[in-house]
């Protein structure tokens, strides 16, 4: 249970938060804590409840099982307070197509009661943030995919909402706009908001203040990008051969092998924590079965790699399991 004196500093509390559909289970016992004034991440593959625990968040959608409260209200009791409070940006693209920018922008402005004092400072001040103002006449059925993204940040934040939901908000643009996107996220943190946002690209996680890796609905790994890394169950190799395949189907075969993976000529390997001096364990077993090794360098973990460590354990219970 959550009470109302915990945690002051926090955005968002989450306690035993749950949702099934029937048969299948979205989201199963999360727990949460956010702060105010960072940048969180839900990292996950399609599937894994990102946007289902996002929507229970900003009380869209009722949870199962589990107590929620979003900047000091209680989600989803207080739902409708909360509404002036956040914004939220879909990964599909939500506005009226059929319309103007500049339509859109006043139609948004509208929707969230804003004066009109309030819409003639904010709606050209988001025109100018998010570099509108060549496209105000035109209809966002048109727009390019960065130029939508522009669009629907803008009117999410016309507002200015204490909390940002983002909804995988980059699955559509080329990586020039993912970056300029990240860069007006981080405006708007140094302004005093706080946002979350679930992605599947390793990159803008690892931009993340903090994030939660969530498998299946199930939280597996939590905490900054560095101690995530830190704390990674399996130390990792990185093997150059002339011949990589070779050496990665045999990799496959040994039980202190976890995985292996191609990046042109090198092969990123995760091995068992407990084995000492994995370069040498590894580098032996490969000139014993005959196969060439240039070199074997044990390098710090990626964010993939924990990615990779943390849904590889919960498959590998899972198996057990059944």
């Amino acid at each position: 249970m959550i009470t109302d004196s915990a945690q002051p500093g926090l955005a968002i509390q989450a306690r035993g938060l749950t949702k099934d559909f029937g048969n299948v289970v979205a989201v199963n016992n999360l727990d949460l804590d956010i702060p105010r004034g960072r940048i969180y991440g839900f990292l996950g593959p399609n599937g894994s409840g990102k946007s289902t625990c996002i929507r229970m968040l900003c009380g869209l959608l009722t949870p199962t099982a589990g107590n929620i409260r979003v900047l000091g209200l209680e989600i989803p009791k207080q739902a409708e307070a909360l509404r002036r409070k956040v914004g939220y940006m879909t990964q599909k693209f939500s506005l009226f197509e059929d319309l103007t920018v500049s339509e859109n922008l006043s139609f948004i402005a509208n929707i969230y009661t804003l004066t009109r004092m309030e819409q003639k400072t904010r709606i050209p001040a988001a025109v100018e943030r998010y570099e509108l103002g060549r496209l105000l006449k035109q209809r966002a059925g048109t727009l390019s995919g960065g130029q939508k993204q522009r669009l629907a940040l803008a009117a999410a934040t016309l507002h200015e909402p204490e909390l940002l939901f983002l909804d995988e908000p980059t699955s559509a643009v080329d990586p020039e706009n993912r970056r300029a996107f990240w860069e007006s996220l981080f405006d708007l943190i140094a302004e005093g908001t706080t946002i979350l946002v679930s992605t599947h690209y390793m990159d803008e996680a690892e931009r993340c203040h903090a994030l939660a890796i969530l498998d299946l609905g199930v939280l597996v790994a939590a905490g900054t990008p560095d101690e995530l890394s830190d704390g990674i169950e399996a130390s990792v190799l990185v093997i150059e051969a002339g011949e990589p395949r070779k050496i990665a189907h045999f990799l496959e075969t040994q039980e202190f092998v976890h995985s292996t993976a191609q990046i042109g000529n090198t092969l990123r390997v995760m091995v068992d924590r407990e084995v000492e001096n994995p370069t040498e364990v590894a580098s032996q077993a490969i000139r014993a079965a005959g196969l060439e090794l240039a070199s074997c360098e044990k390098v710090h973990p990626s964010l993939e790699d924990v990615f990779v460590a943390s849904t590889q354990a919960r498959k590998a219970a899972r198996d057990h399991a059944a």
